[in-house]
């Protein structure tokens, strides 16, 4: 835990306190790297696609719009714009290079086309005749999805420089675990709750020390987050267990209980945890640093000033990540609100909902934790800020080798002077 890398003014702790710290860490760091191997899934047979479906890709070269059909009474009416046929020139598979013409799809919720797109197909093969056949499934978005990428990379290292490129790799770490250790992991049949903890904990020591650098200011965000999480954690399994929340909600969830028979409560739980764990980072590492930059401002604060400016930054912090966070769930539960206000429900039922209920419980549980984080955070940075060694330590006016050329006696200032 070295210097500080040109990040900013670090915390001007003490031997003392940087053994404290990694006697801490150290432990912590070496049981998640064991839990992590322990459970890392292995030996689990890949899934393979459904038999005689294929996805491949093409471009429309043309459209031609037809009536749509009458419809009976009662039914949703088709779109006029997605009735017809379009021709599309083949990107992939055997018929590569081919104009074929295929019928767009209809009904309630399809799609526009037009000449230009590039779309998805699905090639279905009949078993019995061996024949192929092609069906437009969606637009094809993976240039699109890959200039948003390209964009967001380009604005994080034009902003951060050296430090938006550990963010990324912090990013790419983040994806890499979720997608490899605890996805497949959960699915293996491994407890999702103890499958959370590990990769949250994985996650939050290699991207916090990969992207903050190895300081003390970033130990004490880490040491906060910890402390933090597992608070939010804690009170997670007993409000899922007070509210008799069974995590299932919607299709997907009722899905993973009936065919891979996932424990949802755990899984409810996990989520929880995961979703957490990226808030928290933001607020401890933003309640440590600005901790470090008082310190380094005001070498004369003790812990109680520190502490109290920083909880003055830390509340202001809370109030609007607290709305955020309300307005994303918001946002996300958009069309479902909606829906619940068509059906004309009194308030009383909707909040009672399991789905509801269950965003509610993990909004409350969150900010819970992330307000747990702030003084936790800044306590522990506060009290390593004020632990300096004696040769670091600022010098009072008045002490011995530290008096002032003002506070000399008379007749040493002249003798200084006119020499």
């Amino acid at each position: 835990m070295g210097g500080d890398h040109g990040h900013g003014a670090g915390l001007p702790g003490s031997r003392r306190a940087v053994v404290a710290t990694l006697a801490v860490l150290v432990p912590v760091a070496a049981l998640t790297l064991a839990m992590l191997v322990w459970l890392w899934p292995s030996g689990q047979p890949a899934r393979e696609p459904a038999a005689g479906v294929e996805r491949l890709t093409g471009t429309i070269t043309a459209v031609l719009l037809k009536p749509c059909p009458e419809q009976s009474a009662g039914a949703p009416r088709s779109d006029p714009a997605t009735c017809g046929n379009a021709t599309v020139r083949m990107r992939e598979g055997p018929d590569l290079g081919r104009e074929l013409t295929l019928r767009l799809p209809t009904g309630p919720g399809a799609q526009r086309f037009a000449a230009g797109d590039d779309v998805v197909l699905i090639s279905v093969q009949d078993g019995e005749s061996g024949e192929s056949g092609y069906q437009i499934s969606d637009h094809d978005r993976s240039t699109p999805l890959w200039l948003f990428g390209l964009a967001f990379a380009l604005a994080v290292i034009a902003f951060g420089r050296w430090r938006g490129v550990t963010a990324l790799a912090g990013l790419a770490i983040t994806f890499v675990l979720l997608l490899t250790f605890v996805i497949p992991g959960i699915l293996g049949g491994e407890p999702p709750m103890l499958v959370a903890i590990v990769g949250a904990a994985a996650i939050m020591l290699t991207v916090l020390y990969l992207t903050h650098g190895f300081t003390l200011t970033t130990s004490m965000a880490v040491l906060g987050t910890l402390a933090s999480l597992t608070l939010t954690g804690l009170l997670s399994y007993a409000a899922i267990g007070f509210a008799r929340l069974s995590g299932i909600t919607d299709d997907s969830s009722f899905t993973l209980d009936l065919s891979l028979s996932i424990d949802t409560q755990g899984l409810l739980l996990a989520s929880i945890i995961i979703g957490a764990l990226g808030v928290l980072d933001d607020v401890t590492v933003t309640q440590a640093v600005t901790v470090g930059e008082l310190a380094a401002a005001n070498p004369s604060y003790r812990f109680r000033r520190l502490y109290r400016a920083g909880s003055r930054v830390g509340r202001a912090h809370i109030a609007s990540v607290i709305n955020t966070i309300i307005l994303a769930y918001a946002g996300a539960s958009l069309p479902l609100l909606l829906l619940f206000s068509v059906g004309e429900q009194p308030l009383g039922e909707v909040l009672t909902t399991p789905v509801i209920a269950q965003e509610i419980v993990r909004s409350v549980v969150g900010t819970l934790g992330l307000i747990s984080a702030v003084p936790i955070t800044t306590a522990l940075a506060a009290l390593v800020a004020t632990r300096r060694d004696p040769e670091k330590a600022p010098r009072r006016p008045g002490a011995h080798g530290g008096q002032p050329a003002s506070a000399l006696p008379p007749t040493r200032s002249l003798r200084r002077a006119r020499s």
